[in-house]
């Protein structure tokens, strides 16, 4: 049996070398790494012994390649969003439950979403699924045309020719937020705005109608915000410089939440005895224990999979046009950065 040596350092074992290894034929070792029925146990064992010995792994894309189908579905997301890395924690499960994998491919300051996009088509993907994009419709519906498409976490008014919408109810989570607010006593509600960010639209819209509902539209304001932590903080400077100070903050995103959260530290201006704030996301950031954030969840698990499971439809005949946009409804996540005013 040869030694380890005989692949040479630095070299990706093949599957000639592990069948080398394991003194079998190429197909025999492959049958084996591949489950199929057939190689005795004996057999069985010594090849999946030689192959930990030597390292071999199986190459699934090139597997993928010599297949008609990838079974590969293309994520688009945002490096900078941390919600994103949420979703695409859940969309791996959701993905691996209806038998397709996950190829990502990401958005940052320096790759557009049209390079996010193409280097998923470029791997042959099936499907997309595109978090929160920022893509014309018409572009939306360019790739529509090409393959199953799904948006997540945007709303699209009219509905793309060919486009799946999964998104939260982002008016609805707008609105528990302001809710909970007011029951607590906070009557100066400042909403830290999204500008032209999915979903920011439908938040701005569901904070004015709350805030109407509870006889409170002379008191409606909008800051300018965004979707970082850069954004929260700049807003919040803003606030900090007012006279009149808002005693309770609904922030576009947790990120942005962040941002608010440590410029209110840095003024040594307490959370939430002068100053209740609350997110939207309910991020991996909202809930760590230093930061505790009251938050509106969108239920990153519940929106990924639904995503696959209209991308899976689609690719397999069970779509329905009926079932185009799903809609989830947030809920509210109550923590530590809020509580009723020690003012009015």
């Amino acid at each position: 049996m040869p030694s380890r040596s005989a692949v040479p350092d630095g070299k990706r074992p093949t599957l000639s070398d592990l069948a080398a290894r394991a003194g079998v034929s190429v197909p025999l070792a492959s049958m084996v790494m591949r489950g199929a029925k057939g190689p005795s146990a004996a057999s069985r064992e010594r090849v999946l012994r030689a192959a930990q010995e030597i390292g071999y792994r199986p190459d699934s894309r090139a597997r993928l390649l010599r297949s008609s189908r990838s079974h590969l579905v293309g994520v688009q997301f945002d490096l900078r969003q941390p919600f994103h890395a949420d979703m695409v924690e859940a969309l791996y499960a959701a993905a691996g439950a209806a038998g397709y994998q996950i190829a990502l491919s990401a958005v940052a300051a320096s790759r557009s979403e049209r390079e996010a996009v193409e280097t998923l088509l470029a791997d042959r993907c099936e499907a997309l699924i595109l978090l929160s994009p920022h893509a014309p419709a018409a572009r939306l519906a360019e790739l529509a045309a090409q393959l199953p498409v799904v948006s997540v976490a945007r709303r699209l008014r009219p509905l793309t020719d060919g486009v799946d919408v999964v998104r939260a109810a982002d008016d609805e989570g707008a609105r528990q937020a302001v809710d909970h607010l007011v029951a607590l006593g906070h009557r100066d509600i400042v909403h830290i705005d999204g500008g032209r960010a999915p979903g920011a639209a439908d938040r701005r819209r569901g904070y004015k109608s709350a805030m109407k509902h509870h006889g409170l539209t002379d008191r409606v304001r909008l800051v300018p915000g965004g979707l970082t932590e850069d954004h929260g903080a700049a807003a919040a400077r803003t606030l900090l410089a007012e006279a009149a100070r808002p005693t309770a903050v609904l922030a576009f995103n947790d990120h942005c939440a962040i941002g608010v959260l440590d410029t209110l530290l840095r003024a040594r201006i307490p959370v939430p005895d002068e100053i209740s704030v609350v997110g939207f996301d309910d991020s991996h950031l909202a809930r760590l224990a230093h930061v505790q954030l009251t938050t509106v969840g969108q239920e990153a698990r519940q929106l990924a999979r639904r995503a696959v499971s209209r991308a899976v439809a689609r690719l397999e005949g069970g779509a329905t046009d009926d079932e185009r946009e799903v809609v989830v409804t947030p809920r509210l996540v109550i923590r530590s950065t809020t509580r009723a005013p020690c003012r009015s």
